[in-house]
């Protein structure tokens, strides 16, 4: 008869443990405990889930599949109140009383909340779980956020909420940025690379009190008397590990619940692992001890010998896009060296502490790709001495001149650490290479190297290139989905060369995996065919995101946020009142300004749509489209018709483009900016398409981003006159479209194709006439306004939310 394990916890370091326990074999009959609705995701990458470059769906470890097939009893969003070991019973919160022969912690940690004074504020978050993630992405761009605390954490949480256009300010209390892995001057580099992504970052800042208005955040006061406004406060100042079921079950703990080398807790018949545990003095908060400790364990519940012990731990970030690497002991001290290398222009740096010629400690900042190998010289105490002049440089260059890169991963002994997430060595990944195991994704799957935060993917390629010789390919372009190995440029060649004009004669002449496609590649497939051909295809609505089908933006509890354009960012009385009716009369409960110069009525009722579409369609306004993955806004300047500085009526021509492209369907969102005069105050240069407008005529820019990445557009061409920058701006989007792979903004697409190949397409006229004439056959099959064609139809139907399977972050 199978024993009964009951484990605490879905988190990482539980969730591994059973992978390693049903690998084995092992015969429990497991049923899982987790306070969240939810079961095991990956923690590390919530930060992209922010920041909007993956969706919560892909960083999910455990699905429902897995966890049917190996036979878990599932009680998500259910917490465990009570341990009887006498009885060796727990209780839910439901009353439910279960018996357990092996009972398994995995509580995790709690986040560290400054007990300011109005820390209780409606508005102050911690950033720890998805709900936070979520609740930081319900936030609306042009918000005011305050993060309070520059380790990693609050780092990730300032991007991925300024990457959503919130205005960020990082407070950290002591002198630089992650001063726990990164020396003073690696810090300076990081803030620097930090401010340039128009984040604020106040070091050497002490909070004093959390102020606020009608029970919600209004700003973060300092000691020195400056206020910080915000709309959201975030703490990431630290965890604590999760041990109050513990200590009332009497277990002995201290910071942690104590674990022995087996992860046995003073009770023979409870084991605990993760960040909640406490081994020999010390508690842990990387990925790398954890899943150690997930391995002993499993070995611990099957009976077998195993044993943790505590590693020398180093530390492989990319925050912000910023490639950090630290590992040992860094500070100074009598009888230490440093050997520094410093490249400004490339942003590069490196430090190597040095004590009787063994490096101590290293920190790299920029450029990561021989930490590996500093790392091992670190663990092993390498004696440095005789390749001390170009130790800095790296394994490439011992012996005095430059070694292939493959060469120094050839050169790095087999218990060399690849993977640190993972704790795989270079040994572990020859030897499932000798399995037969020859790829990056066979390789994921049976070693788990590359599988968590990713930044060791390149190293694990570069040993299967050195074990594998000429039988290595390298990894092509990352395919469509899994229902095809195609890539997106593959896919939109054999869609215009062999014209295909049906879903279905794409699934069959491509050779799909399955007939009809799936969540990821449908919304992709749709708007290629509809791009390429829009007369011969028609729109599958179907095949779009939540947000695209419902013609209004999905909030977290299940309402909707509704938009009507505003041409150019003007309005008139008239629509203002017929804003203000209709939040009165659906009980709107947030009306909001948005960035894009319009009104976002926050909080409709998905039963409400098309009522409040049909009366804001009566006062003459449409769709704003603040949905789609098409043209939003095109923010203005008031031009000549009130500034002294306007060279040119960008009001107007704001209106007129608004109105061209209103209803059109691009890659990824779009959005435009007209700036009457180089004084910029419709920020054209951080848009999408931009036009400045000065005295000889206009200048139009593309390529403009002001989210995760800054970029400032790069000059396409200028034109004396109006026309004509309505001209270029159709065929430029045109050529957008007809290119660009689904959900690449235009800077991404720009950075592929070139600036030098998009100026010819446009400055040749005949050409140029050709892309003005596709798209403006295009829009006038697609331009239309949904909510009055689903008003008159009456045709909406409102699939229960548990139903959405297309719903994607906007």
């Amino acid at each position: 008869m199978s024993k009964k394990l009951i484990v605490i916890g879905a988190g990482m370091a539980s969730g591994r443990a059973l992978e390693h326990l049903f690998d084995e074999g092992a015969d429990y009959d497991v049923t899982l405990f987790n306070a969240e609705p939810r079961g095991n995701y990956n923690r590390i990458m919530l930060s992209p889930v922010l920041s909007g470059e993956k969706t919560y769906a892909e960083i999910v470890t455990h699905d429902a599949d897995w966890y049917a097939a190996n036979g878990v009893t599932c009680r998500f969003g259910e917490k465990i109140t009570a341990i009887d070991r006498a009885a060796k019973t727990v209780t839910a919160d439901n009353g439910d009383v279960l018996a357990y022969d092996k009972l398994m912690f995995g509580t995790g940690s709690n986040p560290f909340i400054i007990p300011l004074p109005g820390h209780d504020l409606d508005g102050v978050i911690a950033y720890r779980d998805l709900e936070d993630t979520e609740l930081m992405m319900s936030m609306g761009a042009d918000n005011k956020v305050v993060v309070i605390g520059g380790g990693l954490l609050g780092l990730e949480a300032a991007a991925g909420m300024a990457a959503r256009g919130a205005d960020v300010t990082v407070v950290h209390i002591m002198g630089h940025l992650m001063e726990r892995q990164l020396d003073e001057a690696a810090g300076y580099l990081l803030r620097k690379a930090l401010v340039d992504k128009g984040i604020t970052v106040k070091c050497s800042a002490n909070s004093k009190e959390i102020l606020g208005e009608n029970g919600k955040v209004r700003a973060l006061l300092l000691d020195d008397g400056t206020e910080l406004p915000c709309d959201l406060l975030v703490m990431a100042v630290g965890i604590r590990p999760n041990i109050a079921l513990g200590q009332e079950a009497g277990l002995a703990v201290g910071r942690g619940i104590h674990v022995d080398d087996q992860m046995i807790t003073s009770d023979p018949d409870i084991v605990a692992v993760g960040e909640c545990v406490e081994h020999d003095g010390a508690v842990f908060g990387l990925v790398a001890p954890l899943y150690d400790q997930a391995k002993v364990v499993a070995q611990t519940l099957m009976g077998n010998e195993a044993q943790f012990v505590q590693k020398e731990i180093s530390t492989k970030l990319k925050v912000t896009g910023c490639d950090l690497f630290s590992a040992g002991d860094f500070a100074d001290g009598d009888g230490r060296e440093d050997i520094v290398f410093r490249d400004p222009a490339r942003g590069v740096y490196r430090r190597l502490v040095i004590e009787n010629n063994v490096v101590i400690g290293a920190v790299m900042y920029g450029d990561t790709a021989d930490s590996n190998w500093f790392f091992g010289l670190i663990k092993d105490k390498t004696d440095i001495a005789e390749m001390r002049d170009t130790l800095i440089f790296g394994p490439a260059y011992q012996g005095g001149t430059p070694m292939d890169p493959l060469a120094a991963v050839a050169a790095l002994p087999r218990d060399a650490e690849i993977c640190g997430c993972n704790g795989i060595c270079k040994g572990q990944i020859e030897d499932a290479i000798a399995a037969g195991h020859t790829d990056l994704g066979a390789i994921k799957a049976t070693t788990k190297a590359s599988a968590s935060c990713g930044t060791c993917t390149g190293l694990v390629e570069q040993v299967l290139a050195v074990t594998l010789g000429d039988d290595f390919v390298m990894p092509a372009a990352q395919s469509v989905c899994g229902c095809t190995d195609m890539t997106h440029e593959d896919l939109r060649r054999m869609i215009k060369s062999q014209k295909l004009t049906s879903m279905q004669a794409v699934f069959q002449e491509c050779g799909w995996k399955t007939s009809c496609g799936c969540h990821v590649c449908r919304p992709a497939l749709n708007f290629y065919l509809l791009a390429d051909w829009p007369i011969e295809y028609q729109d599958d609505p179907q095949s779009r995101f939540i947000n695209e089908r419902k013609h209004a933006n999905i909030q977290k509890d299940g309402t909707f946020s509704v938009v009507p354009r505003m041409w150019g960012g003007i309005t008139t009385p008239d629509e203002l009142r017929a804003i203000a009716d209709a939040a009165d009369k659906y009980m709107v409960p947030t009306v909001k300004v948005t960035g894009g110069q319009r009104i976002d009525l926050l909080g409709v009722k998905g039963e409400d749509l098309p009522a409040i579409w049909k009366d804001l369609n009566d006062a003459g306004m449409v769709s704003g489209y603040a949905y789609s993955k098409g043209l939003r806004t095109v923010k203005t300047c008031v031009g000549t018709d009130h500034c002294r500085f306007g060279t040119q009526d960008s009001t107007g021509l704001g209106i007129k483009l608004e109105k061209t492209l209103h209803g059109s369907w691009t890659p990824h969102k779009l959005k435009l900016g007209v700036s009457g005069c180089p004084r910029n105050c419709a920020e054209a240069t951080c848009k999408d398409i931009g036009i400045v407008c000065v005295d000889s005529g206009y200048q139009v820019s593309i390529g403009g981003a002001a989210g995760m990445d800054v970029k400032e557009t790069e000059l396409l061409i200028q034109v004396p006159t109006e026309d004509e920058t309505i001209l270029v701006i159709k065929a430029v989007t045109q050529l957008y479209r007809e290119n660009a792979k689904y959900l690449d903004r235009i800077y991404k697409w720009l950075a592929k194709v070139g600036m030098d190949w998009v100026k010819d397409q446009i400055e040749d006229l005949d050409n140029r006439q050709a892309l003005v004439d596709r798209f403006e056959l295009s829009q006038s099959v697609y331009r239309h306004d949904p909510w009055a064609r689903h008003v008159d139809e009456q045709a909406e139907t409102y699939q229960p939310l548990a139903n959405l399977s297309m719903e994607a972050a906007e």
